[in-house]
């Protein structure tokens, strides 16, 4: 079969398809073929070695990576899922999704709803999981709450937006001008053009701050807080991370089947819409590298094997 491989970190050329031995799936495991794949900021790091600061030793152990496509084989130990099922998921520690087949773990899978596209379903799941679990989970937002979300046009943010949104909150989305309109689309109250107002001109403040970006430090970010505010740094180095305490959320985001099933839902029911910036065929896999590097995107970049 055909695979995305990269040998060596450096620029998106180092990225090349290659033929590789299919996977057979262990016993917990599932082969899929894959019809589509996000290409992440996740990606883009680690193949040009660009770590958050102090992560370059696991900076392998934390990748993951999200798709879409038909189950073509099923471990001894699964239940619930068939060849034949089209599913999503994530791959977790193991990569590889940018390939024609992959095995996962089966729970880290789930089956797509139908009438739902396979780019929908693999884009969502990379930014939509990393903005629930911060929105949701680490800074419980509610209803009449004001939410900042930094760089509201990436994967992240585009989800993170529509997410508060959801969740009753009143959202203020920072991005750049050209893309002011869609993050407005999105379900933005608000829009911060950066080039015209930095967040540290920004005199609002707001009961939640979302960094997508990985531009805003703990003490940068607590000036835009309310009282008993959130300041959520979803781009974080490792020292941001280990000292993050009390106001201050960081980590990385589980990928867990519930919150897939979920965000699959919200997208199938019309309630999150997932933008997609670009889609390649596989062969092209080093221009889509290409697009991420270029740090203006919008939305998730795909591949179909």
């Amino acid at each position: 079969m055909r695979a995305a491989v990269v040998d060596r970190y450096g620029p998106p050329a180092v990225v090349r398809v290659a033929e590789v031995a299919a996977p057979t799936p262990r016993a917990d495991e599932v082969v899929v073929r894959v019809s589509s794949a996000a290409v992440t900021v996740a990606d883009s790091r680690i193949r040009g070695a660009r770590f958050p600061r102090g992560f370059a030793p696991v900076a392998r152990l934390v990748f993951g990576g999200s798709f879409s496509g038909v189950v073509e084989a099923v471990g001894s130990d699964v239940t619930g899922l068939a060849v034949g099922d089209e599913v999503s998921g994530t791959t977790g520690a193991s990569m590889g999704a940018h390939a024609d087949l992959v095995a996962a773990k089966a729970k880290r899978v789930v089956k797509k709803p139908a009438g739902l596209t396979h780019d929908d379903a693999a884009a969502v799941l990379f930014g939509g999981t990393t903005a629930l679990f911060y929105l949701r989970d680490k800074a419980g937002v509610k209803p009449g709450q004001s939410v900042l979300v930094n760089g509201a046009s990436g994967s992240i943010g585009t989800n993170a937006v529509q997410l508060a949104k959801h969740f009753g909150a009143t959202v203020t989305g920072v991005t750049s001008g050209g893309n002011a309109a869609l993050v407005s689309d999105l379900g933005a109250d608000q829009v911060i053009d950066y080039t015209r107002t930095p967040l540290d001109e920004v005199g609002e403040r707001f009961d939640v701050v979302l960094d997508t970006v990985g531009n805003v430090s703990p003490a940068s970010g607590k000036r835009l807080l309310r009282p008993g505010g959130v300041l959520l740094l979803a781009v974080a180095d490792l020292w941001q991370t280990v000292t993050a305490h009390g106001q201050v959320k960081a980590g990385p985001a589980p990928e867990r089947a519930e919150d897939a099933k979920l965000l699959l839902q919200l997208v199938a029911d019309g309630t999150l819409k997932v933008v997609v910036d670009h889609a390649y065929d596989l062969v092209d896999i080093a221009a889509a590298h290409e697009r991420v590097d270029t740090g203006h995107k919008v939305g998730n970049v795909v591949v179909h094997p």
